[in-house]
């Protein structure tokens, strides 16, 4: 039955080869589009679990470098009990290297506590050096500067040479390659310098990491930090500059938006929103000693809420579950498009074989007047398009799967594909019953017709 199959296909070579490169096309961009979604999820989970500390970062922030700390909170973090190493982190966006505007990738500025760096037992950055060295004590106070390999190949630069960052000289005394997009972003400093480079005030941090020393559970350490913060608040004053916002805070662009979501959403049907409004400067005072009250009373459901905790404390797997979100919903947006190819394929599959059923009522006639039934009929037209499904899911699988190794060799350091063994088994499985789907309506219209009718037809 299949060699009949095929050679029914090879009769009609020009229509048989339409419909399987319409079938190719839309497994490719199936395999293309899916492993957006699939790059992404493998880099994350690559990515967070080399970070086994937990960090420790304003609430609402997204990054690191929409967050800001007091700096002297990394004393009372040190505290507590589990905590083996607290070393204070300070980001800054870098804007011009070498003259040239950086947009895309982007480039940070890492400012790092040598001391404490030094004291990790896990540095992903530190362990991943390919020439040079990382900073040491020695580096406290000089734009001595560790990059990394893609920063280093795209600037030809190497260990001694001078790089011009935001219209500073920093001398590169090591290049690492963590061999991730997400990762190999960094310009690592002394943090001191990348707070004059940022203008950022000495008494604040983006975000503190936090190594644990493995006599505590991780998440008591993280209930502890965040019970220890519970219900305080966190001064503006000199973010502005972290963020070259001029005088507007980040806590007016990103907290005034979500706290006008959540007056409207709680506010009665009388018109007045529930809760309290800002303290003013009179009343600052009672409105602190209440803070110290209800932070005195705090139970652990409360710190769980976190509406009154200024800092979350993330570990690798929470940032690795927020970006699972995003790309949970890109998951929704690629299965729409991908709907839209698989179904210009299918019902090229479904005019193709319409076709050839139309051309071969005669044969169809002749079969089933020499005994043939309806099932061997649906069953010959099923295998044709079938086998059109099948050469339709390997070559698109092959061709989706070449395209994204030359996405990631083209731009290394702005995308990751990944077209994993699973995608691409579903891709020939799912091409296979999309051909077999398209080939069910003409094999049943050709199994209606009687023999008689069939060859008077023809």
């Amino acid at each position: 039955m299949f060699r009949f199959a095929f050679r029914n296909l090879a009769n009609r070579p020009i229509r048989s080869l339409l419909a399987l490169l319409g079938l190719t096309v839309a497994i490719m961009g199936m395999v293309g589009l899916f492993s957006v979604a699939e790059g992404i999820d493998f880099m994350v989970a690559d990515t967070f679990g080399r970070i086994p500390g937990v960090v420790v970062i304003q609430t609402g922030a997204p990054i690191p470098l929409f967050s800001r700390i007091p700096a002297d909170w990394g004393d009372e973090i040190a505290e507590t009990e589990g905590v083996a190493v607290v070393t204070p982190e300070v980001w800054a966006r870098v804007n011009v290297i070498e003259n040239e505007r950086i947009i895309s990738p982007p480039r940070f500025l890492f400012g790092a506590d040598i001391e404490s760096r030094l004291q990790l037992k896990e540095a992903v950055y530190r362990d991943s050096i390919v020439a040079g060295r990382f900073l040491d004590l020695s580096d406290r106070g000089t734009l001595h500067a560790v990059i990394s390999q893609p920063i280093a190949e795209r600037r030809q630069v190497g260990v001694g040479d001078l790089l011009a960052v935001n219209g500073y000289e920093l001398e590169i005394v090591g290049i690492y390659h963590c061999g991730s997009i997400l990762l190999d972003v960094a310009i690592i400093l002394d943090i001191d310098q990348v707070r004059m480079m940022s203008r950022l005030s000495p008494d604040s941090v983006n975000n503190f990491y936090v190594e644990t020393d493995g006599s505590t559970d991780d998440e008591l350490v993280v209930e502890s930090i965040r019970r220890r913060f519970h219900g305080r608040q966190i001064e503006t004053d000199g973010f502005e500059s972290l963020l070259g916002l001029g005088g507007i805070s980040a806590d007016s662009l990103v907290g005034g938006f979500w706290e006008t979501i959540t007056k409207w959403l709680y506010q009665p049907s009388g018109g007045q929103p529930q809760g309290e409004v800002p303290p003013s400067s009179a009343n600052a005072d009672a409105t602190e000693q209440k803070h110290e009250m209800e932070s005195s009373q705090t139970t652990s459901s409360d710190v769980e809420d976190l509406e009154d905790s200024p800092v979350e404390v993330r570990s690798g797997s929470e940032w690795g579950e927020r970006v699972d979100e995003l790309s949970a919903d890109l998951d929704i947006i690629l299965g729409i498009l991908t709907g839209i190819g698989v179904t210009i394929a299918v019902l090229s599959i479904v005019n193709t074989m319409l076709m050839s059923v139309s051309e071969r009522i005669i044969e169809f006639g002749i079969l089933k007047a020499n005994g043939w039934t309806k099932l061997d009929v649906m069953k010959l037209i099923t295998y044709e398009s079938a086998v059109l499904g099948i050469a339709g899911g390997i070559a698109g699988s092959s061709l989706g799967w070449i395209a994204t190794q030359i996405i990631n060799w083209k731009w290394p350091d702005q995308v990751h594909l990944y077209a994993s063994p699973g995608l691409l088994l579903f891709s020939l499985f799912f091409s296979t019953i999309v051909g077999m789907i398209g080939g069910l309506y003409p094999a049943y219209w050709a199994t209606r017709m009687a023999p008689m009718d069939a060859i008077r037809r023809g």
